[in-house]
């Protein structure tokens, strides 16, 4: 049993748990929603892209269509930095779900003995390689990826058009350069939300990380302490980048939520903002047919290393082992991506970049934002996502320490030492 689970066990003893929820002894796999004989079945899936919420709602509807007596509940959670500590909780009370979301590493290492082998499964065959390894354990794949996705800063091509850029910019300076060109025209050039440790501690700095020559040889060096982050160059880059960024910011960015974020720019009170093409449906959404683009995120002067987006799979769909639906999640699972609903969902309405080669999108289904992705794909400029490999805990103190430094309270050497200091107290957890 994981430590976490005791934890959390412990704690809800004292509260709900006593009085009985009707839910499942975990690993015991009698649960609450198993349906009697003839009745419907429940399919329980907690979702973690909550900008799909709406189109996955849609989804249920014609799924459910199509398989009289099969139900989906769809539990889409606010907040995707806690989705993890809210699916911690739901498990140590009984109310497992039976499809849930994990990124995969380091983060599945936490539930791999509550996992659902998919070794087996139709789609396997035709997932592509660059989404393969989070999920992969022993030659089992216990994931399926949700889709692809790019990193970079979104920017309002208009925005940049007015502000007289007529050329991407691939170097720091270039992009200093953009962000005054910005200012002097009275746009702002970064809409930031640094309000939480999310988006600082996995996106934000997952650029230092991917941009070593060896991302996965310096993350050994870190465990075993022959790589350090302080003295590191690449890191010393990137916090060049930080401060471009929060310079030519918006100034509230510690109080500026992920929402705010995506609807100020959305309605072109910004140029750019950090995201990916996960933010399509919501600009969809707020401002139909904007002209909105992606590029890299340059911390230095070397051209070839910065025009690179940061390319990973989305997300995983994993298994409940011990669910009583397991058969009819993973029939769920295996519609998603083989038939043709599924793949219109996919691609038109949840914007997703196909993570298997028996799924070809067109880039107008993608979105603008998608379909720019997919060229940095095709041309093979693309830079991995790392971040579920720090250690557990880690991604929030490195989160702290950012926003500290934003406010002023420590320097940038001070804001690495912190990164060093929090690898070594949490490298044990890995």
């Amino acid at each position: 049993m994981k430590k976490w689970l005791t934890v959390i066990s412990a704690i809800m003893l004292t509260g709900s748990l006593l009085a009985g929820c009707g839910g499942e002894e975990p690993g015991t796999g009698t649960s609450n929603n198993k349906q009697p004989a003839g009745k419907e079945v429940t399919i329980k899936i907690m979702n973690y892209k909550v900008e799909i919420a709406e189109q996955f709602n849609k989804l249920k509807e014609e799924y459910e269509k199509e398989h009289p007596g099969i139900k989906l509940q769809i539990d889409t959670l606010l907040g995707g930095d806690d989705y993890n500590t809210q699916l911690k909780a739901r498990f140590a009370s009984g109310e497992m779900p039976d499809i849930f979301n994990n990124e995969g590493y380091n983060v599945m290492d936490d539930w791999l003995e509550y996992l659902e082998d998919l070794s087996d499964q139709p789609w396997v065959e035709h997932e592509v390689a660059i989404a393969k390894e989070p999920t992969l354990r022993d030659g089992k794949v216990y994931g399926m990826p949700v889709g692809l996705e790019g990193l970079g800063f979104l920017y309002n091509k208009d925005l940049f058009a007015e502000a007289g850029i007529t050329e991407l910019p691939k170097t720091l300076s270039e992009l200093e350069t953009a962000a005054q060109k910005l200012q002097a025209a009275d746009i702002e050039p970064f809409v930031n939300h640094f309000d939480t440790w999310f988006g600082l501690g996995f996106h934000n700095l997952n650029n230092a990380f991917a941009k070593q020559s060896d991302p996965n040889a310096f993350i050994r060096g870190l465990d075993d302490g022959t790589a350090s982050i302080a003295d590191n160059a690449i890191f010393q880059d990137w916090t060049k980048l930080f401060d471009v960024v929060i310079q030519y910011g918006n100034k509230n960015a510690l109080t500026t939520d992920y929402n705010t974020q995506s609807t100020l720019f959305a309605t072109g009170k910004a140029a750019m903002n950090m995201g990916g093409n996960w933010l399509q449906p919501v600009i969809d959404k707020l401002n139909p047919g904007m002209n909105v683009g992606i590029l890299p995120m340059p911390i230095n002067e070397n051209g070839d290393l910065n025009d690179r987006l940061f390319v990973g799979p989305a997300n995983n769909w994993v298994i409940y082992k011990n669910s009583p639906v397991k058969e009819e999640a993973k029939a769920f699972l295996n519609w998603l991506v083989s038939s043709e609903t599924g793949q219109k969902y996919l691609t038109k309405e949840f914007k997703f970049i196909p993570a298997f080669t028996n799924i070809k999108p067109d880039p107008a289904d993608l979105g603008a934002i998608g379909a720019g992705v997919l060229e940095y794909i095709e041309e093979g400029k693309v830079l991995g996502w790392h971040w579920s490999k720090y250690p557990n805990g880690a991604a929030p103190e490195f989160g702290a320490s950012m926003q500290k430094y934003v406010s002023g309270k420590i320097d940038a050497a001070a804001m690495l030492s912190e990164f060093q200091s929090a690898w070594d107290k949490m490298k044990s957890r890995k």
